[in-house]
């Protein structure tokens, strides 16, 4: 099965891999801006966006997704960069596939392990009950009731669509992603290095990537630059795109 994506632009191919519960279009506004220069492919990772869903969900196998996909369109070197999750499928990609990948960004996360922390996202996505609700305005007074910041709300109801004439319904695969939770916080396998080119771009009020991590970044990843996208959390490309875009070109230049 092939990943959905959208390609905007014309250039050397920089791919896009969105995080935990988002999808490509989130990148829609910084792409438009990369496409000048580049040809972005924005795509939705398993269980995504338009992308297929399936029970299913490691980064291994994400990793064969991309590889797939970029067979599918013959692309021969590749940028490729990853936010969050889609920053773990990156790694794991570059260190599997090295001679796909010219230059590698990873934003706001790093290869190390993480705890589970989005249990209250969960729980308030499954508790809305889409055989109840019939306006979008509903689901988010649901998710209001454990979700306090609208930013994040905001987020999440990118994801609601309109199934049917009557039926709302999510994007993203509820089910899998719930069963699945353990698997976003994964660490890099130990022995899994990319030599090229490598760029990390932390945001300055996230906790994601600490001092501490900048060591196991650095054996990993040889080659890594660690910048900091300041005024900006884990959401660093949307709370500063401008800086977050001026590193990114300046980095593939």
């Amino acid at each position: 099965m092939l990943l959905h994506s959208k390609i905007l632009g014309r250039g050397e191919p920089l791919l896009i891999l969105h995080g935990y519960f988002g999808m490509g279009d989130n990148w829609k506004s910084l792409a438009n801006k990369f496409a000048s220069n580049y040809e972005v492919h924005l795509i939705d990772q398993r269980n995504h966006g338009r992308s297929f869903h399936t029970t299913d969900f490691s980064y291994e196998l994400m990793v064969d997704d991309l590889d797939n996909y970029i067979q599918h369109y013959q692309l021969k070197k590749i940028n490729l960069l990853g936010h969050s999750m889609g920053g773990k499928t990156a790694m794991l990609f570059a260190t599997t596939y090295p001679k796909k990948v010219c230059k590698l960004i990873v934003a706001d996360i790093s290869p190390r392990y993480y705890s589970p922390h989005h249990q209250f996202i969960l729980e308030a996505l499954n508790a809305v009950n889409f055989d109840k609700i019939t306006k979008r305005r509903e689901v988010e007074t649901v998710l209001a009731n454990y979700i306090d910041e609208a930013g994040i709300r905001q987020f999440l109801l990118k994801n609601v669509y309109w199934k049917s004439k009557t039926e709302l319904a999510y994007r993203f695969h509820l089910e899998s992603l719930t069963d699945n939770v353990e698997e976003v916080g994964v660490a890099l396998p130990n022995f899994a290095i990319f030599e090229g080119e490598t760029l990390f771009l932390k945001g300055a009020n996230s906790g994601y990537i600490s001092n501490d991590d900048e060591a196991l970044i650095e054996a990993h990843f040889p080659k890594a630059q660690i910048k900091t996208i300041k005024n900006a959390g884990h959401w660093l490309h949307a709370e500063n795109p401008i800086d977050f875009y001026d590193y990114v070109v300046a980095f593939i230049k």
